[in-house]
């Protein structure tokens, strides 16, 4: 068997938006444990710092017992923040399949605020099929919901 048939397709979940918010608004809103609360999900034994590891509990499935086991990878205030995702059972097909993710968000400053660009990357098709068209619209909603969370912050940047 040749490399090219070992390798699944995989697929990215891209969400590019620009907020009227500082990135330094932006980041505290993205690692605060008490704002992610409000924007994604609670998370158990968050920090932001590298290595450090962390859970979401979901709605469990199957085998999988709904906790989403996270480790920080990158940590680069107020530019990158980057963890692992990772959860399912390999029992599971659709909700709840064995998932090995990545979630990057990158900020970038420009004239009206901040470029927030996530990137949650490395959904197996068609395993992770149900997790992708899920977590597709799923992100588009959380990084509303980031931007209504930063908005209350009171550090809106205004032109």
């Amino acid at each position: 068997m040749n490399d090219a048939a070992l390798k699944f397709q995989t697929q990215d979940i891209v969400v590019d938006e620009i907020f009227p918010h500082a990135p330094e608004t932006i980041w505290m809103t993205l690692t605060s444990g008490e704002l992610m609360a409000r924007w994604i999900m609670e998370p158990t034994g968050f920090a932001p710092v590298e290595g450090q590891d962390f859970t979401f509990q979901t709605t469990p499935a199957g085998a999988w017992d709904g906790v989403i086991h996270c480790r920080v990878l990158e940590v680069v205030p107020n530019e990158r923040f980057v963890y692992a995702w990772k959860g399912g059972h390999e029992s599971n097909d659709g909700y709840g399949s064995k998932l090995d993710t990545v979630v990057a968000f990158m900020l970038s400053r420009v004239a009206n605020g901040t470029r927030l660009r996530l990137v949650h990357s490395g959904f197996v098709l068609p395993k992770n099929e149900t997790a992708f068209r899920n977590m597709s619209d799923g992100w588009k909603k959380v990084v509303h919901n980031l931007d209504a969370i930063a908005a209350e912050q009171g550090s809106s940047k205004k032109h």
